[in-house]
C-alpha cells in the first residue's frame, strides 16, 4: 500500500511539472499574439447642401463598424427632436490599441 502511494505521488509530480511547462509556453505564445489596431480612416470630402428649411440642424457624417472595418455614413439635415436640443458630433477617441469612433448624439 505504501509502495502504491509513493508511486502515485511521483507520477503526479512528474506530470504536474510537464503540464506547468506546457501552460507557461502556451501563455507566452498567446500573450505575443497580434492585436487588431484600428487606424483612423480618412474622412471623405463632401459639400454640405443647403438647409431644406428653418430650424434644421446639420448632423455630420458618422463612422460605423461593420465586421472589422469602419464605413462612412454621409451627413444629413434633421430637425431637433425636442425644442432646445442640439447635435453633439461624433469624434475619435484614442486607446492603447488605436482609435475607436464615439458616435454623435442629441443633447
Amino acid at each position: 500500500m505504501v509502495m502504491f502511494q509513493r508511486k502515485n505521488r511521483n507520477y503526479m509530480k512528474k506530470y504536474f511539472w510537464k503540464l506547468s511547462l506546457i501552460a507557461a509556453i502556451a501563455f507566452a505564445f498567446t500573450s505575443c499574439a497580434p492585436r487588431a489596431v484600428v487606424v483612423r480612416p480618412v474622412e471623405p470630402v463632401m459639400v454640405r447642401p443647403g438647409a431644406p428649411g428653418p430650424g434644421h440642424v446639420w448632423v455630420g457624417g458618422e463612422w460605423y463598424l461593420r465586421g472589422n472595418q469602419y464605413n462612412y455614413r454621409q451627413g444629413y439635415w434633421a430637425t431637433p427632436r425636442h425644442g432646445r436640443t442640439h447635435w453633439v458630433p461624433g469624434h475619435w477617441k484614442n486607446n492603447r490599441h488605436g482609435s475607436r469612433w464615439v458616435p454623435g448624439y442629441w443633447r
